[in-house]
C-alpha cells in the first residue's frame, strides 16, 4: 500500500548514470518528507521488484522505459495504488512531454533543473498534483492568448479529447458525430482561439486545468 499524505514520501528512480542516482540520493537524504526507497537501471527491473507495490513517486529517464511503465500503469485495476510518474531527461521536447502527461505523468522536468525545481516537482506529483517545467516548452505558453469568443460545449468536448491525444476519427466515434463534423468544428476552435496545430490546442486545455503554468484560460 501507498504511504498516506502526512507520511514520508517513498521515492523510486528508474536511471542508467550512476552519478544522478547518487545526486538524487544525497538530495532526499536532507528531506525528512521524502526517501529514497529503490533504485534501478531500466523500469522492467522495478517492475520485478518487491518496491514496486510501495513506491509512492516514480522518477523515470525517458529513455530508460518511461513509456512501458506508463502503459501498464494505465492498465491497473482502478482504485489500486500506483506511484505517480515523474519523467526526466536531458532534452524533453514539446510533443514528447504532451504524451507523457496524456499517458499519466504528473511531472516532467529536465536533468539540468536547478535542486529546488527538482524537489518541488517531487512534493507536488507525490500529493498528487502535477508539475510542469517552464523550459519544456519555452515561449510557447506565454505566446498563447486568450480565446477571442466563447467555444460551444461541443467544441469543448472536442477541444477535451484532442488534449488527450485522440485522432478525428475517434472523436467522431466517441461523440457520434462524423470525422467531417470534427474538422469543422476544429477550423471553429483554430479560429477562435487563434491558435493552429493540436500541440497547441493540447497546451490549451492543460492550461485550463492548471496543469501548465500561465493559469486557465477564461
Amino acid at each position: 500500500m501507498a504511504s498516506s499524505n502526512n507520511e514520508t514520501k517513498r521515492v523510486s528512480v528508474c536511471e542508467s548514470q550512476p552519478l544522478l542516482i547518487k545526486g538524487l540520493k544525497s538530495l532526499l537524504e536532507e528531506t525528512p518528507d521524502l526517501l529514497m526507497h529503490s533504485q534501478h537501471s531500466v523500469v522492467s527491473e522495478w517492475m520485478v521488484s518487491p518496491s514496486a507495490e510501495t513506491t509512492d513517486v516514480l522518477i523515470i529517464e525517458k529513455g530508460s522505459g518511461a513509456d512501458l511503465a506508463l502503459d501498464s500503469l494505465s492498465r491497473m485495476p482502478s482504485g489500486t495504488p500506483r506511484p505517480r510518474v515523474i519523467v526526466w531527461g536531458i532534452s524533453l521536447h514539446e510533443a514528447e512531454a504532451l504524451r507523457y502527461l496524456q499517458a499519466g505523468a504528473r511531472g516532467i522536468i529536465q536533468k539540468s533543473a536547478d535542486l529546488d525545481s527538482l524537489l518541488a516537482c517531487i512534493r507536488t506529483a507525490a500529493s498528487g498534483g502535477t508539475w510542469m517545467q517552464d523550459a519544456v516548452f519555452g515561449d510557447r505558453l506565454h505566446a498563447m492568448g486568450q480565446p477571442r469568443s466563447e467555444l460551444t460545449p461541443r467544441e469543448q468536448q472536442v477541444l477535451e479529447l484532442v488534449e488527450q491525444g485522440m485522432k478525428n476519427r475517434e472523436i467522431a466515434s466517441e461523440l457520434g458525430i462524423s470525422p467531417g463534423t470534427v474538422k469543422i468544428h476544429l477550423k471553429h476552435i483554430f479560429e477562435k482561439t487563434g491558435i493552429h496545430g493540436r500541440h497547441g490546442l493540447a497546451l490549451t486545455v492543460l492550461r485550463q486545468k492548471g496543469v501548465l503554468p500561465g493559469g486557465p484560460l477564461a
